[in-house]
């Protein structure tokens, strides 16, 4: 069946974000009274959605408890919110690809663990108005990534099957939800996960630059 949509991961494959990521991390410890923590250790924990981002920062500084998970998750939505294109850019050569998917009749969505208004923010901030067909980050009542529900859902909206999508991340976790979805699954080495870990995941395919993208649909 022929791919008619691209469902994209945000956080590590169309934008770069962990610099927003760690200052609003940190910025969440410090006002809870813990130490920061090296940008590495906030690359580690990208994916999962913010939940999870906040929980593992308040284990590694050692303070988790509910308590203090509670009045976290509020001070990180609300500092990412703030500032989510902090030293945040395209990666090289996405604007370009994206646009000649554009040009080439493909429906363009985002599909992102990260907070929905977050999410929505970086992408008009890093990209022109109208290069994407849907934006979606994470929302309430729609369950976070791997669960394929908000990627079938953004299948829907954008009037394709999900067979016809093709979903492109930098994460296993990505990956994992692409192919719970139906979809074909294109794993990208640029982001925050290591290329070992996409390659046993079991990706349909892997690209190591954008560029790589356009010809490789026209195979699929």
């Amino acid at each position: 069946m022929m791919i008619k949509a691209c469902m994209f991961d945000l956080d590590g494959t169309i934008l770069y974000t962990l610099e927003s990521i760690t200052k609003a991390g940190n910025r969440m410890l410090r006002e809870l009274g813990f130490e920061e923590q090296p940008k590495e250790d906030f690359r580690s924990y990208c994916g999962d959605g913010a939940d999870t981002l906040v929980s593992k920062a308040l284990m590694r500084a050692g303070g988790y408890n509910r308590e203090n998970f509670d009045a976290a998750i509020i001070l990180y939505r609300k500092f990412l919110a703030e500032d989510p294109l902090y030293r945040t850019v395209p990666y090289e050569g996405m604007p370009e690809v994206l646009k000649s998917l554009k040009d080439a009749g493909y429906f363009l969505a985002v599909n992102s663990n990260k907070p929905d208004d977050s999410t929505v923010k970086a992408v008009a901030g890093g990209y022109p108005e109208g290069t994407f067909d849907a934006v979606h980050g994470q929302r309430k009542g729609v369950p976070v990534k791997p669960d394929p529900t908000g990627a079938v859902m953004t299948a829907r909206e954008l009037g394709v099957l999900p067979e016809e999508c093709c979903y492109i991340g930098d994460m296993t976790i990505d990956i994992r939800t692409g192919k719970s979805a139906g979809m074909k699954t294109i794993a990208v080495t640029w982001g925050y996960q290591d290329e070992e870990d996409l390659i046993a995941c079991g990706a349909d395919h892997i690209v190591r630059s954008p560029e790589e993208i356009p010809e490789l649909l026209k195979k699929i």
